[in-house]
């Protein structure tokens, strides 16, 4: 039976795969679930895709023919926050920290099953699309000039939304709802298992400094986001360096 998703029925999804056979295979699982899905086999054809198509979510090779993932996930990040699950045998640490820095969502290494990636779909489709809800004064977050609202998933500064990636949102969601509180990797990590299926280690380290130069008035010397030596972080939404 199919799996159907409340209120994700509609997404269309971008599945940058040059395995022809394995593309085909994933796009009939994700559409035997209720996803639409385009297929695309390299860089020109997920640039012709996106021209033409209001997607939702890319899943992306890294290693593809001509121009490789990482390079299309830069271009992509100057000019959208759409969101991106890099799927691809280059799994170790190294590589996922890259492809995280660079700006993906998510990073699954393959051989992956079908509904794992199934399941990040939904969950990243989940973050990034959140059912909207009536606001209310606790699901917001105020600090400097800035505004984070938890329902809407929007961070916003005089009016003008800055654009967070889902990982940077969570991270700052936590950190709002934890302020004036020192928290360790560690907690950070189990903290972000509640809205990510796989938060990885070091990505909190580079969520952080992606988060410090959008939100920071000078991200080397930060005033919120402050990082406690051989304890943690600390979120001062007060915005000063007192202690």
């Amino acid at each position: 039976m199919t799996d159907l998703v409340p209120n994700l029925s509609t997404a269309c999804v971008l599945l940058v795969e040059d395995d022809r056979a394995l593309r085909e295979l994933v796009a009939t699982y994700l559409r035997q679930n209720a996803l639409n899905v385009i297929e695309a086999g390299d860089g020109m054809e997920m640039r012709a895709a996106l021209a033409r198509e209001a997607i939702d979510l890319i899943v992306l090779d890294l290693m593809l023919p001509g121009e490789d993932g990482l390079s299309l996930l830069r271009s992509l990040r100057a000019q959208s926050e759409t969101p991106v699950i890099i799927a691809s045998a280059r799994g170790d640490e190294v590589d996922r920290i890259v492809g995280l820095e660079v700006g993906a969502d998510d990073y699954l290494a393959k051989p992956f099953g079908p509904r794992e990636l199934l399941a990040r779909v939904r969950a990243v489709l989940r973050r990034a699309h959140p059912v909207q809800a009536a606001a209310s004064t606790s699901s917001r977050c105020q600090f400097g000039g800035y505004q984070l609202d938890l329902q809407q998933h929007t961070l916003m500064r005089d009016d003008q939304e800055v654009a967070l990636t889902s990982g940077e949102f969570n991270l700052l969601r936590i950190l709002c709802e934890h302020a004036n509180r020192v928290l360790s990797r560690d907690q950070l990590i189990t903290l972000l298992k509640g809205y990510e299926r796989n938060p990885f280690g070091r990505s909190v380290d580079v969520r952080i400094t992606r988060l410090r130069r959008k939100i920071e008035p000078k991200p080397d010397t930060p005033v919120f986001i402050r990082t406690i030596w051989g304890e943690g972080y600390l979120f001062s939404p007060q915005g000063d360096r007192s202690t």
